[in-house]
């Protein structure tokens, strides 16, 4: 199985510039990958503003990412801000499969530091998805830090982290998802940002560790790559 990490500047609050973006970064790794990670919040950026920026949960970017599934013949996965029908938003992270089936998971540690316990709900399933032979368990950014949360149970393979992580807490990632690796005998895929947003900067850390803590894969530091 081959999987395409996408580490990127996301442009702060503009879900159609990241999209346009992705479409080309996407189109041109068609046919070479079965999934494809795209980090946290990938249209918007970390944006503590639910109420002007999060999505339906039919919306245009979980639309794009099942056109994406089946142009790929690929499964697409990122977390998206999401209203619900209820009247609460979620910060929620899809794996959209070529064929058009979706599974969520809300993320279920919410980072108080930046308030987003007091815009979001959390959630409070943990959420393993099969496909094309592997088992993958879906965490977003400060679920790193939550390692009970993540143990693995003999029901997942691979864990997906995706995450706005910034560069002043770079050392506490890295450490974290070889940790998470080793402790759980599991492949872990950690997909950061690159860029600025109002708040933070980011220097990506964008890796495929394996189940020993060895970097299998990585991009390269303030870089745009795949």
């Amino acid at each position: 199985m081959r999987i395409a990490l996408l580490q990127y500047p996301i442009v702060w609050a503009d879900p159609k510039a990241n999209l346009g973006l992705l479409n080309t970064r996407l189109m041109a790794i068609q046919g070479q990958a079965d999934i494809a990670v795209v980090p946290e919040m990938f249209t918007t950026g970390f944006c503590m503003a639910p109420q002007r920026m999060a999505e339906p949960t039919d919306g245009p970017s979980l639309l794009w990412m099942k056109r994406m599934a089946t142009q790929l013949d690929a499964a697409v996965v990122g977390s998206v801000a999401t209203g619900t029908p209820e009247g609460s938003y979620r910060n929620r992270m899809y794996f959209v499969q070529p064929d058009g089936r979706v599974a969520h998971y809300d993320k279920r540690h919410l980072f108080s530091y930046s308030g987003e316990d007091k815009l979001y709900d959390a959630g409070n399933e943990r959420v393993v998805v099969a496909f094309r032979g592997g088992r993958f368990f879906r965490q977003v950014c400060y679920d790193l830090r939550f390692p009970v949360f993540g143990r693995n149970m003999d029901d997942y393979d691979v864990a997906l982290y995706v995450a706005n992580w910034p560069d002043k807490r770079r050392m506490a990632w890295d450490i974290l998802l070889r940790a998470r690796a080793i402790e759980n005998q599991a492949v872990v895929i950690g997909v950061n940002r690159v860029g600025t947003d109002p708040m933070c900067n980011y220097d990506g850390g964008t890796a495929a560790i394996d189940f020993f803590g060895y970097v299998a894969a990585a991009c390269e530091d303030d870089t745009e790559q795949i």
